[in-house]
C-alpha cells in the first residue's frame, strides 16, 4: 500500500501567473490560500455561534409559546440553518486536524473552500431567517415581508452579486 501523498495538480490555468508575479510555486500558493480561508472563517465563526446559542436560547423565553405556526415554522427552520452554518463553517477546522500532515494542502483548500462557501450560504438563509422571525413579531406584515426581501436582496448583493461583478475575467497582464 502507497502511503505517499498525491502528487500535486499542476496545470492551473493560473500557476504561471501566480509563479510569475508572486514568486510561488503550487504549494506556497495552497499554504498562502489556507491562511486566508481560516482567517476568513475567523470572522464568522464567532458570530454564527453567537446567533445559534441566541436561537437555542429564544425557545425558552416567555413570548415563545405565543409565535403563530408560521412564526414557529421559520423559528425551526432558521434554528436547523444555524446549526447546518456552524458545521459548515467550523468543519475546515475538523478537516485541517484530519488532514494535518499528510500532504495534502491543495485538496484541503479545496474542500475548505466548498464549505466556506456553502457555510456563506446558510448563513445568508439563517440570516434572513431570523431577521424574518423577529420582523412578524414587532411590525405588521405590511413591513415585515418587504424589509426581509430587501435585507436579503442586500446580502446576496453585497455577498455573492458584487464580488461576481467585480471578478476579472482573467489574470491581468504585467
Amino acid at each position: 500500500m502507497n502511503s505517499s501523498p498525491a502528487p500535486l495538480k499542476a496545470g492551473r490555468k493560473d500557476d504561471g501567473w501566480n509563479a510569475e508575479h508572486r514568486g510561488e510555486e503550487p504549494l506556497q500558493r495552497a499554504d498562502r490560500n489556507f491562511a486566508e480561508l481560516l482567517q476568513e472563517l475567523r470572522v464568522t465563526q464567532t458570530g454564527v455561534q453567537i446567533l445559534f446559542a441566541f436561537l437555542l436560547g429564544l425557545s425558552f423565553a416567555p413570548r415563545f409559546n405565543e409565535l403563530n405556526e408560521f412564526q414557529l415554522g421559520v423559528y425551526v427552520m432558521t434554528l436547523v440553518g444555524s446549526a447546518l452554518t456552524v458545521a459548515l463553517l467550523i468543519a475546515p477546522v475538523a478537516a485541517h486536524r484530519l488532514h494535518f500532515q499528510h500532504g495534502r494542502k491543495v485538496q484541503l483548500v479545496r474542500l475548505v473552500h466548498g464549505c466556506t462557501l456553502a457555510g456563506l450560504v446558510a448563513l445568508l438563509l439563517t440570516m434572513v431567517g431570523a431577521l424574518l422571525l423577529v420582523l412578524t413579531v414587532v411590525v405588521d406584515e405590511d413591513v415585515w415581508l418587504p424589509l426581509t426581501v430587501a435585507v436579503a436582496a442586500c446580502f446576496v448583493g453585497l455577498w455573492f452579486m458584487l464580488p461576481f461583478l467585480l471578478r476579472p475575467r482573467r489574470h491581468p497582464r504585467g
